[in-house]
């Protein structure tokens, strides 16, 4: 069943296999050096550059302006010259005046018309009178055709045709504005001429007194010339703008994306086990956001391996400690049923009880261990009152204290309030798994005393002295290792896993402090009891 299904699953997913590899292809063309990152940072640089350079060259808002200035300096020029005109000397005809065609034409040869305009006089009907192309020594041609050999036919030229209704089309475009200049009004507009080039058109009427004589027209065809030119300007700009952002990207990619790409490579490597932690020397030397990023990861792998690390010691730690009491249970399980004295029977039975109770108390306090990393990861620090807590934790001691154990009282050495930042839940656990540390240690008749001050540096120290042995001196480090107990004589046995004192250090730590343990000595140079101290950054301290 399970190969049917698994054929099924490969008959139906072959068909699927050449767009898959399409879709691969397109998406290896589209990166840059094997980037998708640089990929997109040369398009976008590239499509700011197009967008730039469209604009410049487009120069709609600045031909816009060329024509209204061009428009203006023509109209200055053609009221000058329709004034010249208006007076009597070039009139003729009483009592009807009309323009001298002579007298006219000479005006246009003596004033000077600037190379690239047209100025062309028209009479009351419309009709040309003189234009400047006539009277001047410009003579306008054409190319000739190229060469072709002897008797091949002649070529069919559709130029003429386009000549002849482009012609047509500039005819009917300046008779409409001959016809409203010889209404009165002046007028500006912007043409096609005969040749098709733009042209920017000006003409004005001629009055002699009130009454209008003709037309004089002012064109300029130099507009597409000028745009031209400041494109042809714009071109190298637009080249070394190219440059700069190729050069940008290639640079982007070389230092941002590339580097990017092997630092995810190297994270592919650990999460794949080939590797314990990233190390990419060369890109942690950078002094840059790179740099800072390669630095983090290589320090979150360097701390996940030493996780795990400590994971595996701490399965392998309760793996042994838990093998110890299974190993007990089953040997007095297997002794149980060949002993028929009673009493022996009570033994061991006893011994079982025992072990149980040293088991269960064992699987607690693993979990708790296990889950306190989740627990400080969960809950968000925040600044807490250690006097407060202080006070609440020894008030539930003296409240809930019974005959015969040591007693537990406060000293609170502070001119102010001591808050740290933290959990308050987990440093209280702190205190409590000093606490009872030191009352299981403590003989009769003696107490168990918490003070609490700062130092100069502003340091919070929380101290947990008790009456006891004290501790070992080869051991003062020993005590906050995993499953590490030494009980007293007459200890109930079992009665403690080994991870109180760890779990001080790991929850300690967490907050950025620090946990040792010494021992009292009295006068005479004894041992008086142990002495654990909690040295914790205060919110605010002193530096």
């Amino acid at each position: 069943m399970a190969s049917a299904i698994d054929t099924a699953r490969a008959e139906a997913s072959e068909p699927s296999e050449e767009p898959t590899q399409g879709a691969a292809l397109g998406r290896r063309l589209t990166r840059f050096g094997g980037s998708r990152l640089g990929g997109l940072i040369l398009v976008l640089n590239l499509i700011s550059l197009l967008i730039l350079l469209g604009g410049a060259l487009a120069l709609n808002e600045w031909r816009t302006g060329l024509v209204q200035a061009r428009q203006e300096s023509l109209l200055g020029q053609a009221e000058l010259l329709a004034k010249v005109l208006s007076d009597e000397d070039y009139t003729r005809g009483e009592p009807v005046p009309e323009l001298n065609r002579d007298q006219s034409a000479k005006v246009l040869i003596d004033r000077f018309v600037p190379e690239g305009q047209r100025a062309r006089i028209f009479d009351r009907d419309g009709v040309l009178l003189v234009d400047s192309f006539d009277v001047s020594d410009t003579i306008e041609g054409q190319p000739l055709p190229p060469a072709r050999p002897a008797g091949s036919p002649a070529p069919i030229d559709k130029s003429e045709a386009r000549t002849a209704e482009t012609l047509e089309r500039a005819n009917i475009a300046l008779g409409d504005e001959i016809l409203a200049a010889l209404g009165g009004d002046p007028q500006t507009t912007v043409r096609r001429s005969e040749t098709g080039e733009r042209v920017v058109s000006v003409s004005l009427p001629i009055r002699h007194v009130q009454q209008v004589l003709g037309v004089l027209t002012l064109e300029a065809n130099d507009v597409d010339q000028i745009l031209d030119a400041q494109r042809r300007a714009l071109i190298p700009f637009a080249l070394v703008a190219l440059g700069v952002n190729l050069l940008a990207s290639l640079l982007l990619h070389l230092f941002v994306a590339r580097p990017v790409m092997r630092l995810s490579a190297a994270a592919d490597q650990v999460r794949l086990q080939r590797a314990r932690a990233i190390s990419l020397p060369d890109l942690e030397d950078r002094r840059d956001e790179i740099g800072d990023l390669a630095r983090s990861l290589e320090s979150m792998t360097d701390t996940l391996s030493t996780r795990m690390d400590a994971i595996e010691r701490f399965a392998a730690d309760v793996s042994h400690e838990i093998k110890n009491p299974l190993t007990s249970i089953r040997s007095a399980l297997e002794t149980l049923d060949l002993v028929k004295d009673q009493d022996k029977r009570d033994r061991l039975t006893a011994v079982l009880q025992q072990d149980v109770r040293r088991l269960d108390r064992l699987i607690t306090d693993i979990s708790n261990a296990s889950r306190l990393d989740a627990e400080l990861s969960r809950d968000r620090p925040r600044p807490v009152d250690m006097a407060a807590l202080l006070t609440d934790i020894v008030g539930i001691y003296e409240t809930t204290g019974k005959p015969g154990e040591a007693p537990v009282t406060l000293e609170i050495a502070l001119d102010g309030p001591a808050r740290v930042m933290g959990r308050d839940g987990p440093l209280g656990q702190v205190f409590r798994n000093l606490i009872d540390n030191a009352r299981s240690f403590s003989p009769s008749g003696a107490s168990v005393r918490v003070s609490v001050h700062r130092d100069e540096e502003g340091l919070l120290h929380v101290v947990v002295e008790d009456d006891g042995p004290g501790i070992p001196p080869e051991n003062l480090e020993t005590v906050f290792e995993r499953f590490y107990t030494s009980r007293p004589r007459g200890a109930a046995f079992g009665s403690n896993s080994g991870l109180g004192l760890s779990i001080v250090r790991q929850i300690v730590e967490a907050h950025g402090g620090v946990v040792s343990a010494a021992n009292r000595l009295a006068a005479s140079g004894a041992v008086a009891g142990a002495r654990f101290e909690v040295a914790l950054p205060a919110v605010g301290r002193r530096t």
